[in-house]
C-alpha cells in the first residue's frame, strides 16, 4: 500500500533497490521499467526493521530479493495473495482482499488528497492516463466536497456574500 505497487514488483524489490538514505525505491515494472517512488519516514524505519530481521534470521543467505517467506525463500505470488487476503480480512469487510486492492486505495487516497493525476501514474508506473483512470474511484461526499469548494453555484444562500 505504502508503494502502490503490483505484486510481481513486491515480489522482484530487492534490497539493492531501497536507498534509506534518500528514502527512495527503485522499482522494475512491467517491461523492465524502472521508477523511483518515495517512500515516507513509517514504510523506511519498517523495512530496516524488517531488513535487521531478515539479516538476524536468515545470515548465511544469499538471495537478492528483499522479502521471504518464513523459510527464508522468495515470495511467490500465492504466498502473497495469502497473505494479504489474511490481513484485510482481520480489518475490512470488502468482498475482494486481493494485494490489487492495496494498489488500487493507494491511488484512490493520493487522488482524494489532492495529488495530480500524472503524479499517480507516475507512482503507478503506468504509461498511459487511460490506464490510471480506472483506479480513480472518487467517494461521493468527496465529489461533493469538490463540487461545494469548486462550483460557484454550489454555495448556500446565506453564503453568497461571503465568498
Amino acid at each position: 500500500y505504502g508503494l502502490g505497487l503490483r505484486r510481481s514488483e513486491l515480489i522482484s524489490l530487492r534490497m539493492v533497490d531501497i536507498n534509506f538514505e534518500k528514502q527512495e525505491v527503485l522499482v522494475t515494472g512491467k517491461g523492465a521499467k524502472q521508477r523511483i517512488i518515495p517512500m515516507g519516514n513509517t514504510l523506511s524505519d519498517a523495512v530496516r526493521e524488517y531488513a535487521g530481521w531478515r539479516e538476524k534470521k536468515f545470515p548465511e543467505l544469499e538471495v537478492p530479493e528483499l522479502f521471504l517467506t518464513n523459510r527464508g525463500a522468495p515470495l511467490y505470488p500465492g504466498w502473497v495473495y495469502g497473505c494479504v487476503k489474511k490481513y484485510l480480512s482481520a480489518f475490512s469487510e470488502v468482498e475482494r482482499k486481493s494485494p490489487h486492492i492495496l494498489r488500487h486505495t493507494f491511488a484512490t487516497h493520493l487522488s482524494e488528497n489532492g495529488a495530480d493525476l500524472n503524479a499517480i501514474k507516475k507512482l503507478l508506473g503506468h504509461s498511459s492516463l487511460a490506464a490510471t483512470q480506472i483506479y480513480m474511484h472518487n467517494t461521493v461526499e468527496h465529489l461533493k466536497a469538490v463540487y461545494k469548494n469548486a462550483h460557484p453555484q454550489a454555495l448556500d444562500e446565506g453564503e453568497i456574500g461571503e465568498k
